[in-house]
């Protein structure tokens, strides 16, 4: 009879024996992923953190890590700044350079007055030209500059409303002879990732090329998509063939042959939307001729 107790309470054992193995497996996996979760906390503190130096201008990784990883942050930190610093000298040197050329250009261009007034009007025309074309292509390759460092630091904030109410104003002034009307129905809370120059430029060549081609109408409007900011401006001018539209935007093309200038003004805009992640494209507008929408990084 001992025996047969002895057989019936074996397989209970064992049966005990192999749920405590279980139990125990299950508490040093779960102790385990405990562990590597606590462990992998500080990587992904490290990952949103970049995130907000590369898109929202934050100058330095921020922020208390395990000693281990100390020397890591204090090598990411180091890097930014020295990019940092490579971007304020490539601003600086760009200045220089534009302020160099444009002394000479400046005599040229009184020179060009000397001779209009001693009667060499044909000649002083020609040079004038010249010097003009001359400043828009280094107005042209000093925005491209100091864009292409700003939307690489990613610090750039600038409101659209702002940037348009001076422009309209300016241009009021410059077209006072035939200046159509200007209705913006800019969002004040609107803000974009673009430097306040670079947002100048754009938005003044749009609304520049609006004005010297509406009949009497220019409309400027914003409205936000999945992180964009989208601009319109709009025109009641003539409009532009399908055809033209894409090739207007390309460098030195112009919709009128005739025209003066270098046929910057457009590529000009193409190129700083395309260097902080924007885009603007060319089509009909509901006033009856064109309509450029522009889209930029939403800040």
């Amino acid at each position: 009879m001992f025996s047969l107790m002895v057989i019936h309470v074996v397989p209970a054992v064992r049966g005990a024996h192999s749920m405590l193995v279980l139990v125990a497996g299950l508490a040093c996996m779960a102790a385990g992923f405990l562990s590597a979760r606590r462990g992998l906390t500080p990587f992904r503190e490290l990952r949103e953190q970049l995130a907000a130096v590369r898109s929202a201008g934050q100058g330095h990784v921020l922020g208390v890590y395990p000693t281990e990883i100390r020397p890591l942050i204090d090598e990411l930190n180091g890097l930014i700044e020295n990019r940092e610093q490579s971007i304020r000298r490539a601003i600086a040197t760009a200045g220089d350079l534009a302020h160099g050329l444009k002394t000479p250009l400046a005599l040229l261009g009184q020179e060009a007055d000397r001779l209009s007034s001693t009667g060499n009007r044909e000649t002083a025309e020609a040079i004038q030209q010249q010097v003009d074309k001359m400043s828009r292509q280094i107005d042209y390759h000093l925005a491209r500059a100091r864009a292409t460092s700003s939307s690489a630091s990613g610090s750039a904030r600038s409101s659209v409303a702002v940037s348009a109410e001076g422009l309209i104003r300016t241009l009021r002034k410059l077209y006072a002879s035939r200046v159509p009307e200007i209705t913006s129905s800019v969002d004040p809370r609107h803000v974009v990732r673009v430097r306040r120059e670079d947002l100048d430029e754009i938005l003044g060549n749009l609304l520049d090329n609006a004005c010297k081609w509406a009949t009497s109408r220019i409309s400027l409007a914003t409205s936000h998509s999945a992180g964009f900011l989208r601009v319109t401006v709009d025109d009641d001018g003539p409009g532009l063939a399908v055809e033209l539209r894409r090739a207007v935007l390309e460098r030195g093309v112009r919709a009128d042959q005739t025209a003066p200038g270098s046929g910057l003004g457009l590529a000009i805009v193409r190129d700083l939307a395309e260097l902080y992640g924007g885009s603007v494209v060319l089509e009909a507008s509901p006033l009856g001729g064109l309509r450029a929408c522009l889209t930029l990084p939403a800040a």
